[in-house]
């Protein structure tokens, strides 16, 4: 919030590319009733979807994104050898040095599709649809398993930086992957869409940061097949492995570090 400007032109740039998003996938809408046929994401519950990969992405962004990127810099110009003498956890310290606020613009129009698309599902004269109390506190559980994903891949991403020196490529493999995190996980469920449904459930989880938090507000009552509850206790498992892996890798690039003045 320094530099005010600054700050109102990534908000304005943030709520610009996010209102191009919400026409995109109103003109989709018109088209076609549903995202994948027989899939249950109609438009109202897709706009569910897309609101919870907007608050996700956006805690994200804010908190843990510019620290990430300032990592490889802290390497390079010894800063991270005042960061390890400070009397606090070295990787706590790294990760909330910087809060970029103006990515919260996206999270607080994702509570306002959130609550437009809840209202007209209450509303729906055909089959109305009001998530219970338990279904919105697992809502916000599994959006903080989601964020904790996310975070883990970030700071085993930036931890790379200690061996590779200047690791400029960190935004753009982050960018690559949450694409895919983006999009109902049942349109890669078949043909050629198979090997990248496998890779990035079990071996770099990012579909299921969005997809299981999703599923259980835009679908609270219909009923949960088997692989519904083994993908939701995978994502409360993975949470705890990705922050485990993630922390253990942090640690260990810290004794590979040389100090700048060494």
């Amino acid at each position: 919030m320094t530099f005010r400007m600054n700050f109102i032109l990534q908000a304005v740039s943030s709520l610009g590319w996010t209102a191009m998003n919400v026409g995109f996938y109103l003109i989709i809408f018109q088209h076609t009733p549903s995202i994948g046929e027989g899939t249950g994401w109609d438009e109202n519950r897709f706009f569910l979807f897309i609101a919870t990969t907007w608050f996700i992405n956006s805690i994200i962004q804010a908190f843990f994104m510019p620290n990430a990127q300032e990592f490889s810099e802290l390497i390079r110009t010894g800063g991270l050898d005042f960061a390890l003498l400070k009397p606090i956890d070295t990787q706590f310290l790294i990760s909330f040095r910087k809060i970029d606020w103006s990515q919260l613009t996206n999270f607080l129009v994702g509570l306002a599709i959130a609550a437009v698309a809840l209202h007209r599902l209450a509303n729906d004269p055909v089959q109305p649809m009001v998530p219970s109390p338990l279904a919105l506190i697992l809502y916000g559980v599994f959006v903080i398993c989601g964020v904790l994903i996310m975070y883990s891949l970030m700071i085993t991403l930036s931890a790379t930086s200690v061996w590779l020196g200047r690791n400029q490529s960190l935004y753009n493999f982050w960018f690559y992957i949450t694409n895919f995190s983006r999009y109902p996980m049942e349109i890669y469920d078949r043909g050629w869409g198979k090997p990248l449904y496998s890779v990035f459930t079990f071996v770099i989880p990012i579909l299921v940061v969005v997809n299981v938090p999703a599923r259980i507000l835009a679908m609270p009552l219909s009923p949960r097949a088997d692989w519904e509850w083994g993908i939701a206790l995978w994502t409360a498992l993975v949470t705890v492995l990705s922050l485990l892996v993630s922390r253990w890798l942090f640690r260990t690039s810290l004794k590979s570090y040389r100090s700048a003045s060494s």
